[in-house]
């Protein structure tokens, strides 16, 4: 009996002492039930499952309807992660209905870029007064703007910062070469093309038009320190969670970065 109430004294004591120093780690899920849109998250993630089950980790894949939110099925418990948005869109939503996720890792770039069916090679090829179309949804726009800032063609008002909110044409601070920049669905860029110098067209609506941004593009958002970067996400509670760091290994693994850039030839960019 002493024995006995030794060893659950001794027992109690080592699991106080591991929690006290963080040592506890979640157990697996299994499985492991990640949220992602159809398409490009899902091509990548079928791969991802397969890499996955050599560390011991079983990915079921949930693709999600558009009607569907994966941050809500997430936040609710109906997911273990889920990757499909980057940090603007997540800090909208967290600021919005207060849903408790985090951020566990980088996977890849879907990049805006400048077209054009002119002789430019560049944005600084760009005459003076040039018909430069950009997207008119706040997210995209900012994307394009900072391209044509990057480019060194405007400038932005000082307050500005990506990773903390958006910008307009009324943060457009400077226009050395007056250049005529003109909103655009993002739907109807692609089409547009013909009517602009250059348009900024978002990955998915190029590549519906065999545009690849590494190979036609003219300028291309940069990868480095780049808030349009997808995702893994997590609950808050998990982020620290030995599974979840495992599992974002497996994305940010060698076999992954080769599928994506053999499958995607460039129009999809690893963000790691």
């Amino acid at each position: 009996m002493t024995n006995r109430f030794t060893s659950l004294l001794i027992g109690v004591a080592l699991a106080a002492s591991l929690i006290s120093n963080g040592a506890v780690q979640a157990q697996i899920p299994d499985p492991v039930r990640v949220g992602v849109r159809g398409g490009v998250d899902e091509l990548i993630w079928e791969v991802i499952a397969q890499e996955a089950k050599k560390a011991d980790i079983n990915v079921d894949v949930v693709v999600i309807s558009a009607s569907v939110s994966p941050n809500e099925a997430l936040n609710n418990g109906d997911l273990e992660a889920n990757s499909f948005q980057h940090i603007p869109f997540l800090k909208d939503q967290i600021k919005q209905r207060g849903y408790k996720l985090a951020v566990v890792g980088n996977t890849y770039i879907s990049p805006i870029a400048f077209y054009t069916k002119k002789n430019f090679k560049s944005l600084g090829d760009l005459p003076e007064g040039a018909k430069v179309g950009i997207p008119n949804d706040p997210s995209n726009q900012t994307r394009a703007l900072v391209v044509l800032r990057d480019a060194g063609l405007i400038t932005l008002t000082d307050e500005f910062d990506p990773f903390e909110g958006t910008a307009s044409l009324n943060d457009v601070t400077s226009n050395p070469k007056k250049l005529e920049l003109t909103e655009v669905a993002s739907a109807v860029l692609a089409r547009s093309l013909e009517d602009l110098d250059v348009a900024a067209i978002v990955n998915s609506y190029a590549y519906e038009a065999g545009l690849i941004a590494t190979r036609d593009g003219i300028a291309v958002e940069k990868k480095d320190n780049n808030p349009y970067v997808n995702i893994l996400v997590v609950r808050e509670a998990d982020k620290d969670a030995a599974w979840a760091r495992d599992l974002l290994k497996v994305y940010q693994s060698e076999p992954v970065w080769k599928f994506i850039g053999e499958k995607f030839q460039g129009s999809v960019i690893p963000g790691f």
